[in-house]
């Protein structure tokens, strides 16, 4: 291959652009003709037509030279075989756009969107909204995977350790999605690894303890009402609070809620049991919250606290292990894990096998309780 720096007049603005010939060999087309094949980078590097002062023949000077250094770079690449862009794609394409594109693909089939976006915005934060597929190498890949690290959350956490990993899953499928189109040849990310996922303990009730906090009164009965429909349904925390009553649908067989996830923006159809039904109160408007008043607040927070102590319970519970209660029971009332996955909504069943784990923890207890018989 051959690079070689062209010149390309732009007669509407007075300037001339700057961009690389790439020649690589030649091949037949439909009609047996011979022609060359060739890439073409734009550098966004420009002269000025036709200089007259000493400030704009310095300025084509400068700028020719650091054309000539990309060239050389080009050259170089090549050489040592590191030149991976693909023929009739603009090496000045903007990777963030595309990445964005991809996430948006995931918007209305359940594709794991909320993930896709979360990577998408913390790239923002990370490089901006302009990086060219060119500036997207290892260094780059190696660099946003330390700062996944160190991000936090809106409320001023660092990510958890499966939320780093995923996001950077994500990124590195982009990539990889760029490399199914033609648009790259390798993968900048393909030898660096995935960030470890630590698992975190996920606190949850015992079926003695939910029904022991049915029985003491919360600050807060709407509380109360959507923690225990939490854990009768394993609703996240973010769909109870907008649930309206125009998603609660009953037919014959009994009552669905019929709603799109907020986290992923998947449509979930979820059948609910007469007894969580019956945690939704009254019947209202169809475009009222079911929940109405159901808020987000340290006092909130607290009052949930205190209402699980009031029952023995000194278990750090937060609205979420609600969920966690959800799947531990069903798993340990014989549920397959496929019918537990598709309730709670999961895209992938590795997430819901987390709780299957604990569900086995509990079984290697149960066995072992039985005394010893020689004694």
């Amino acid at each position: 291959m051959k690079v070689h720096l062209r010149q390309r007049k732009q007669s509407k603005k007075g300037k001339v652009s700057l961009y690389l010939e790439i020649y690589k060999g030649t091949t037949q087309n439909a009609n047996g003709k011979i022609v060359g094949i060739r890439d073409y980078e734009y550098l966004e590097l420009y002269l000025i037509d036709k200089p007259r002062t000493p400030i704009d023949k310095r300025h084509n000077k400068e700028t020719i030279e650091v054309a000539n250094n990309i060239k050389t770079k080009r050259e170089l690449e090549i050489k040592n075989g590191e030149y991976s862009l693909k023929s009739g794609f603009n090496q000045s394409a903007n990777f963030i756009e595309y990445f964005k594109a991809e996430t948006e693909k995931r918007l209305n089939n359940n594709g794991n969107y909320g993930n896709w976006d979360s990577s998408y915005k913390h790239l923002i934060k990370f490089a901006g909204t302009k990086v060219t597929f060119r500036e997207v190498d290892k260094r780059f890949c190696e660099e946003f995977k330390d700062y996944l690290t160190k991000a936090k959350t809106k409320s001023g956490k660092t990510l958890s350790s499966s939320a780093i990993a995923s996001y950077f899953t994500k990124f590195r499928a982009c990539l990889n999605k760029a490399v199914e189109e033609d648009i790259i040849l390798k993968s900048p990310a393909i030898s660096i690894s995935t960030p470890n996922t630590v698992e975190n303990i996920r606190e949850y009730l015992t079926l003695d303890e939910l029904k022991a906090i049915t029985k003491k009164e919360c600050r807060y009965e709407v509380l109360k009402n959507a923690f225990i429909f939490s854990c009768l349904t394993g609703l996240r925390w973010s769909d109870i609070q907008k649930l309206q009553w125009s998603e609660v649908q009953k037919n014959d067989t009994g009552y669905k809620i019929v709603f799109h996830q907020k986290k992923t923006k998947g449509l979930q159809y979820l059948d609910i049991s007469e007894q969580a039904r019956g945690y939704l109160g009254e019947k209202s408007n169809s475009g009222e919250r079911v929940f109405e008043g159901l808020k987000y607040s340290a006092y909130h927070n607290l009052a949930l606290q205190r209402w699980v102590m009031s029952a023995g319970i000194t278990k750090q519970i937060t609205f979420h292990c609600a969920r966690h209660t959800n799947a531990v029971l069903l798993l340990s009332m014989g549920v397959d894990i496929y019918t537990v996955s598709k309730l709670l909504g999961h895209s992938e069943i590795k997430t819901t096998q987390i709780y299957a784990k604990i569900v086995d923890e509990k079984k290697r207890e149960a066995v072992n309780k039985i005394p010893d018989l020689a004694l």
